[in-house]
């Protein structure tokens, strides 16, 4: 064979191998531009030929074209039903060779313990008796490591385990390596002029890593938590009136041990600008600008805020949407001026049109029943679209404590001017079982258990039974609440109790009673509401000593008391447990002798008003004042007022007020009033400690006992004391201790310089 044959051949042979396909597609010699006249399937076990057939993009009829069989090959892949498939002409035979995925028998996690295996099994795709997928495994474990890296956990390992079974079954093993939690070891801030490294820290959410930071999980790193505190970072400047602010970058940074997380927050903070020209423009028909501009929260010359501004948008829109309007679209015109370093702003109110609720949608509630929710609601089908209702209707659920997330949402109704609601609520566990400890100076250490469960069946109604147990006090009680009685606006509840007290220290005689009352209450207009109650008791007076004052000896044996009372209070604190800014009052009359042997009318007023004067800074002040009107011949030692110890540091429990001389018990008055002025101030540390210092100051008085005799004093004069305490708002519950000194004072008076207050539910 000579040289160019040679070649000519060699250049066939490699065009040849160039068109065959690679170990997937064969075909054997045939005459070019026959038809496929039998498509036959090999190698199915599970699956119908029919089904793996229908895959394919090439059929009967069609040529034999490699790009169809090539795509063919690639649809039956893309099932994932298939571990290999083969494609090959047999003459006018296409035969599709496959190899079938096996189903999985079992999933199983070794190796975690900090995730539950539920938690894993709702996150992956593969499931038991579906069918095996190298590929969903791949994505199942970037799942998995998912879910460990929310948890803080991005040293963790997953490994996926295949256990060959008969008859083309496997388990699937998923073994885990958890690692420890990565921490956020350091935070830091480039840019920063104004405020320094540690303020910063206490605005973000994210904290730095300490050893007694084990109750928080907002030392782990988190990039949606990176991404809110960006945003934390902007709302602080913009409402500190540095209207350039901006984050130039957030970076986390792993350490190379992947011991920890560096974050890095890079500032530009800009000048800071003051407030220019104020003013309002409507559009709304009937709505002057005029009217609008009581609603302001922003003043000229006072320093940009930009949550001032929010909640001047927000104070128009609810408004507005109180009469009606819907979607009232208040845009701020700024004005910025760089050279004066001024933000003037004008609220342009737009006017949209009047919307009427057509249907409520309720979603999310497997628990709680439909009326639970809409009972809540300020609003009802056919009523005007109100914006502040639905503020009004979020709140009040969250308030419920049944719900975790409750939000509220609307869409087009049929109409252009009807709207559709959605409620959709995210539930959580309502019912508790709680266990307490504690410590007071008063009943030294404290303990209690108690059952409750806030949702009973669903219905909103609250059931519970607690037992409390002290070196004073035994009780045992039980509550049962419906807010809604009979789907009405009146919240009707039980109470029964057995309680023994102990209080041979202050006045020498045990107090044991045992009763229950009845209740109904109803609000009146929002933030006022009245409580109606009746009580009926029998109180025993036993176990005085032989030698305590002749008044309590006089007090030996049991009465009955029959007690109807009403209770009158209007809230506006911010938080009802720990009020930072706002006020209440309440006015509570109780007259007993509907029956019984006790007979008398009590009265007491309590008022406080909460105000911030700068960031952690609360300035408070409190009056309390109450008064009994004796009706029949005695006023019972059980039934008077006493004053000292928790309502009135420097001095102990019962330390102030009416006593015997000769004997030292106290023995209560029918008239009194305390007032307290403290001042909150932090100390200092990081904001999450949750500790603050309290300075404060008390006077007040108690009068009047209900015995005359020798040996009584009962001056009525004013006392005073003045003290400072810490309060931390610990894992294990609020702890309180206060030194306070008495600077007025009466002979005889018990005074307390130290006094400690410890208590906890978990």
């Amino acid at each position: 064979m000579g040289f160019i044959a040679r070649w000519r051949l060699g250049l066939w042979l490699a065009a040849a191998c160039l068109l065959l396909p690679l170990g997937s597609i064969a075909q054997t010699p045939a005459s070019g531009g026959d038809a496929v006249r039998e498509i036959r399937i090999e190698g199915t076990q599970r699956i119908e030929p029919a089904t793996a057939r229908s895959y394919l993009t090439i059929h009967l009829g069609d040529k034999f074209d490699p790009e169809k069989m090539d795509e063919s090959l690639k649809a039956l892949y893309a099932t994932g039903l298939f571990a290999d498939v083969v494609l090959r002409r047999d003459g006018n035979t296409l035969v599709v060779r496959v190899v079938e995925n096996p189903v999985i028998n079992r999933v199983a996690f070794e190796g975690n313990k900090k995730i539950e295996d539920k938690q894993l099994n709702d996150e992956i795709q593969l499931k038991p008796r579906t069918v095996y997928s190298r590929t969903k495994v791949q994505q199942d474990v970037k799942r998995i490591l998912e879910v460990y890296r929310r948890s803080g956990r991005f040293s963790a390992t997953v490994e996926p385990k295949v256990i060959t079974l008969p008859e083309n079954r496997v388990d699937l093993v998923y073994e885990i390596d958890e690692g420890d939690k990565t921490k956020v070891t350091r935070i830091s801030f480039i840019g920063n002029h104004v405020f320094s490294d540690g303020r910063l820290r206490e605005v973000v959410q994210t904290v730095e890593s300490a050893w007694w930071k084990f109750f928080t999980s907002n030392d782990t790193y988190d990039p949606d938590r990176l991404t809110f505190d960006r945003e934390l970072l902007r709302k602080f400047y913009l409402a500190s009136g540095y209207a350039d602010f901006r984050v130039v970058s957030a970076v986390a940074e792993l350490a190379p041990d992947k011991s920890g997380f560096y974050l890095t927050f890079t500032l530009d903070e800009g000048e800071r600008y003051t407030f220019g020209k104020i003013a309002v423009k409507s559009s709304v028909k009937d709505i002057d600008a005029a009217t609008l501009e009581g609603l302001l929260t922003v003043k000229e010359g006072d320093w940009y805020n930009a949550d001032q501004v929010e909640s001047t948008i927000k104070a128009i829109s609810d408004a507005l949407g109180s009469r009606g309007y819907a979607f009232v679209d208040v845009r701020p015109r700024i004005e910025r001026d760089k050279d004066k370093k001024t933000v003037s702003i004008t609220f342009d109110v737009q006017e949209g049109p009047r919307v009427y609720v057509e249907r409520i949608n309720i979603k999310g509630n497997t628990r709680s029943l439909d009326k639970v929710i809409r009972r809540e609601l300020q609003f009802a089908e056919g009523d005007a679209f109100s914006t502040s209702r639905i503020e009004e209707s979020r709140r009040r659920l969250k308030n419920l404590g049944f719900f975790d997330t409750a939000d509220i949402s609307n869409t087009p109704g049929s109409q252009p001017d009807t709207t559709d609601v959605t409620v959709e609520v995210k539930e959580k566990p309502t019912g508790e079982v709680s266990l307490g400890a504690g410590y007071s100076t008063t009943d030294g250490v404290i303990g209690d258990v108690g059952v409750r469960e806030k949702n009973f069946l669903g219905t909103g109604q609250d059931l519970s039974t607690r037992f409390a147990i002290s070196f004073r006090t035994q009780e045992l009680d039980g509550s049962w609440t419906d807010p809604y009685f009979m789907d009405s606006n009146i919240a009707v509840g039980a109470d029964v109790f057995d309680l023994q007290q102990d209080l041979t220290t202050e006045s020498t005689f045990r107090q044991v009673a045992l009763g229950a009352t009845a209740r109904a209450g109803y609000g009146i207009i929002p933030d006022l509401r009245e409580t109606w109650h009746y009580t009926i008791r029998r109180d025993i007076v036993d176990k005085i000593a032989s030698d305590a004052s002749l008044f309590i000896q006089q007090q030996h044996g049991a009465a009955v008391t029959s007690l109807v009372g009403q209770e009158l209070m209007y809230d506006k604190r911010d938080n009802r447990f720990d009020p930072t800014s706002g006020y209440f009052w309440r006015i509570a009359t109780d007259f007993a002798g509907l029956g019984g042997s006790v007979l008398y009318q009590r009265d007491v007023l309590t008022a406080g008003y909460y105000y911030p004067i700068a960031d952690q800074w609360v300035i408070s002040a409190a009056g309390e004042g109450g008064y009994i009107l004796r009706l029949g011949p005695k006023i019972r030692i059980v039934d008077s007022f006493f004053l000292g110890g928790d309502n009135f540091p420097g001095f102990q429990t019962a330390g102030i007020g009416p006593r015997d001389a000769n004997t030292g018990d106290a023995l209560g008055g029918r008239e009194y009033y305390d007032g307290t002025l403290e001042l909150t101030v932090p100390l200092g540390l990081p904001k999450e400690f949750g500790i603050v210092g309290k300075v404060f100051t008390e006077a007040g008085s108690l009068t009047k006992a209900d015995f005359v005799g020798a040996g009584v004093t009962d001056t009525g004069n004013l006392r005073a004391s003045a003290g400072v305490g810490i309060a931390w708002a610990s894992p294990f519950g609020p702890i309180r201790v206060d030194i306070a000194r008495p600077y007025i004072k009466d002979k005889g008076d018990k005074t307390q310089l130290f006094r400690f207050n410890f208590g906890t539910r978990f």
